[in-house]
């Protein structure tokens, strides 16, 4: 996942300066916000991949009847 959003920002990057180029200023603006939401996101995934993955809850096993 980590590496996807590494590649969705280098896209976002280089629209980006296309649009300051162009002068697209409101294409400027929410570029900026997208790419703000992305870098959070990828802080997140960083995050929850550092996380154990399961998680032991301590239900003891169920105790099987002795047959009859």
């Amino acid at each position: 996942m980590a590496f996807r959003l590494e590649e969705v920002e280098t896209d976002l990057i280089a629209r980006r300066a296309r649009a300051e180029a162009e002068g697209w200023l409101g294409k400027i603006e929410g570029i900026d916000l997208t790419l703000t939401l992305l870098r959070q996101k990828h802080v997140e995934a960083r995050r929850l991949a550092s996380m154990p993955r399961t998680v032991d809850l301590g239900i003891p096993p169920v105790a099987r009847r002795a047959s009859q």
